[in-house]
């Protein structure tokens, strides 16, 4: 089993080390990138070999990238010379580290395999394994840890400029309508500051099209939404398209909540193909230090608020949906958040249909423990146990934990704030389930705003 060494046999990356990485990656071609980076680990630490795998899309899995030489064999999907290997989470030391956000050793007959999460504000991109002759110390850990920091930034980076992590991440071909819809989302489906952490997830990520979420984060207010936009394939797409952009336009100039909802109403309104497509939404703005939440529902399902114990589904006043009536201004409210919970946004995907036997609220309850990246992993698995394979609607929803203490005492290791982490895959697997409806009974029950306070 993997385990942590606390032995302490060398230093931590020194600053001359991180420069000569940063240097190998300026020189390098951005499909090369992380080669370079992998390669000036593994070179400083005389490591047997070292590789990258980048989290799929599915969120389901791990993809190796292998750069090969023409005519060398090799499983997985190729392009030119690369291929992309799949390691389904199996709960095995891969799938341990990442869902920890914690580096653990494991000793592999005579080698030692250290396993690093690549992380970056609690955006888990993949996971760095480097092979070693020898035990390595507490402080060789801590240098492999910054060193997958590292390497996340590397990524982030050099994703700009090639579609190589994209077509490693696609482990399924995506439609034209989700082609649209992909780029309507946010580049990091996690985000981890001082006093939230936010996670929302789109299932099924390969098809369909009209489900969006969003979100963004100011000095000290958080805007997110999540939206759906009717029908399928891609009229829907292309309605969200006007609906997202209608609503960060506005956003990026300083509109009100308000304006914002009626920035996406005249978009959709005017510029719509033939039809009579409109779209649904939930619009948010959270002032980080006080907790209180403006909100817009235009006519979408109302949230869920996990608050101790109980699981309260909140009424909101609903206004039109976006592409309804030109003229009519729509309404906010507030709610207030008190530190401790946890709010879910959804849509109608994972209520309706198949979806109804997924008992959200009790699984909510169940799930209160996991980090909200793994919550929205966790439920996606669920609406497509209870409704799937093919789901007959997107099914998106987000996470947000609020803690209140908004400043700049974040606590961090490599990238993650390890409080926060589900502890191990052995954490998540008690909140596994095995069918639909096994859950306990919820505390659940109906609240108002008034009432919320080579390899690589």
């Amino acid at each position: 089993m993997p385990h942590m060494l606390p032995r302490v046999t060398d230093s931590a990356m020194s600053g001359t080390e991180l420069d000569n990485v940063l240097l190998a990656v300026e020189r390098a071609a951005p499909v090369d990138a992380v080669e370079a980076v992998t390669r000036a680990i593994g070179s400083s630490l005389d490591a047997d070999w070292v590789s990258f795998l980048v989290a799929d899309m599915s969120g389901r899995a791990l993809v190796r990238l292998v750069h090969l030489p023409i005519g060398e064999p090799a499983g997985g999907r190729r392009q030119d010379r690369d291929v992309a290997q799949l390691m389904p989470f199996d709960g095995g030391p891969q799938e341990q580290a990442l869902r920890a956000q914690q580096a653990l050793v494991e000793q592999v007959g005579d080698r030692f395999v250290v396993r690093a999460p690549v992380t970056q504000r609690g955006e888990a991109i993949g996971l760095l394994e480097i092979a070693l002759s020898a035990a390595p110390g507490e402080a060789i850990v801590r240098r492999l840890s910054l060193a997958a920091h590292t390497l996340a930034f590397v990524v982030i980076a050099n994703r700009r400029h090639t579609d190589l992590f994209e077509w490693g991440q696609r482990t399924t071909p995506f439609t034209l309508a989700a082609e649209i819809q992909r780029r309507l989302l946010p580049e990091a489906f996690t985000c981890e500051a001082d006093s939230f952490t936010l996670s929302a997830w789109l299932e099924p990520a390969a098809s369909i099209g009209g489900d969006t979420f969003d979100y963004s984060l100011a000095r000290d207010v958080l805007h997110l939404s999540i939206t759906d936009a009717v029908g399928h394939g891609v009229d829907s797409a292309l309605t969200a398209t006007l609906c997202v952009s209608g609503l960060r336009n506005a956003r990026r100039r300083g509109a009100t909540l308000p304006e914002q909802a009626q920035a996406a109403n005249q978009a959709i309104i005017g510029n719509r193909p033939a039809g009579s497509l409109f779209a649904t939404g939930l619009l948010g703005r959270l002032h980080l230090a006080t907790g209180l939440l403006d909100v817009v529902n235009a006519g979408h399902p109302m949230p869920y608020l996990i608050r101790g114990e109980q699981v309260l589904s909140v009424a909101l006043d609903v206004n039109r949906p976006f592409g309804v009536l030109a003229d009519k201004p729509y309404r906010p409210d507030r709610l207030r958040l008190m530190a401790g919970d946890r709010l879910v946004l959804i849509t109608d995907g994972m209520l309706e249909r198949g979806a109804a036997a997924l008992d959200l609220p009790s699984r909510l309850r169940e799930l209160a423990r996991l980090h909200p990246r793994e919550v929205v992993r966790v439920l996606g698995d669920l609406v497509l146990e209870v409704a799937g394979p093919a789901l007959p609607d997107d099914a998106c929803l987000l996470v947000l934990d609020w803690y209140g203490g908004h400043g700049d005492t974040r606590t961090t290791t490599a990238g993650a704030d390890t409080r926060r982490a589900s502890r191990s895959a052995a954490d998540r697997s008690r909140t596994w389930p095995v069918e639909a409806g096994t859950g306990r009974a919820s505390q659940s029950g109906h609240l108002g705003p008034e009432n919320l306070g080579s390899t690589y």
